[in-house]
């Protein structure tokens, strides 16, 4: 009898601290959820509603200049948009932006960490001289270009080019000019993000297998094509990702700088759609530009995820 009894108050104490413990994790959880609801609630006020509302907007006509034509059309925007011209040539230059401005730093940044890595002294400043570009604005950095580097005749690079026997050149005049400089202004911009990411992954590469590769006499481009390229490649495809995002939704210093021009020869997609929406003042057909600007960079962004999930 006293063992039954003892096991009947066993099992009711157990059954109590379990009980105790279920409403002390439905506490926390609550209590978790409480902490994070702010944060989540700005997030759907600053993101997913106004997305939801661009998306929205993009079946309405919505021309501020002639209000009276004003109404629901559908999918109409986006079958005028596959008909636009300028909307296939501002998504071509917006690609071989992306992709030029990419595919530059990512080799100029991995150049830049190997070097580092093999200097003996002064890797500290560096990495704070390389890391300035990237701490300002991307509109300041087009005003600098704009005013000092690019003017004809007073800017640095004129005056280089004049006193290298090339001329003065209208660099922001000339459409082929205007585009180089746009991706060179971005890539020296950006490079230093990709230089910081593939100089921390360098640093912290497997120091024993380069060594083990030196003993079987291993070259220097055997080391780095067999050894760092394969252990990098998951760091290259994330610093490919992440500007390849921000690359096609690139807008102030180019706005900056060319504003599109010379007339449409650097109007990538996202500074078309802002030309329809607040030069134009076709909000809906502006609205659908900037859907489809969001649809190239998921499609592309998806290619590039699957290329880093690939063994």
């Amino acid at each position: 009898m006293a063992s039954a009894a003892t096991a009947t108050k066993g099992n009711a104490t157990a059954i109590a601290t379990s009980d105790f413990g279920r409403v002390l994790a439905q506490r926390e959880r609550r209590f978790a959820a409480a902490l994070l609801a702010p944060a989540f609630l700005a997030l759907l006020a600053t993101t997913t509603f106004p997305l939801l509302f661009l998306v929205g907007t993009s079946a309405f006509r919505m021309d501020l200049a002639m209000p009276f034509t004003n109404g629901y059309v559908g999918l109409e925007n986006y079958k005028v948009l596959l008909t636009d011209e300028r909307f296939w040539s501002s998504l071509l230059i917006s690609l071989v932006y992306t992709g030029s401005t990419v595919i530059l730093q990512v080799v100029i940044g991995l150049a830049l960490a190997l070097l580092v890595m093999d200097m003996k002294r002064g890797q500290g400043w560096f990495r704070v001289i390389a890391i300035l570009p990237v701490v300002l604005s991307p509109a300041v950095v087009g005003m600098i270009w704009r005013t000092f580097m690019l003017a004809p005749e007073f800017g640095i690079v004129d005056y280089l080019a004049i006193n290298a026997g090339l001329g003065s050149k209208k660099w922001l005049g000339d459409p082929f000019l205007a585009m180089i400089s746009v991706i060179v202004i971005h890539t020296w911009q950006w490079t230093p993000f990709a230089f910081m990411v593939l100089l921390a992954s360098l640093a912290a590469l497997p120091e024993d297998i380069y060594e083990a590769a030196r003993l079987d006499r291993a070259t220097a481009w055997q080391r780095f094509r067999r050894i760092t390229l394969p252990l990098l490649r998951p760091a290259i495809v994330m610093v490919i990702i992440m500007r390849t995002m921000v690359a096609l939704t690139a807008f102030a210093a180019i706005f900056t700088v060319t504003g599109g021009g010379p007339g449409t020869a650097t109007e990538i997609l996202n500074l078309y759609a802002y030309r329809k929406s607040f030069t134009e003042l076709s909000i809906g057909y502006g609205s659908a530009l900037a859907v489809a600007l969001l649809i190239v960079t998921i499609l592309i962004s998806a290619v590039l995820f699957a290329m880093r999930r690939a063994k």
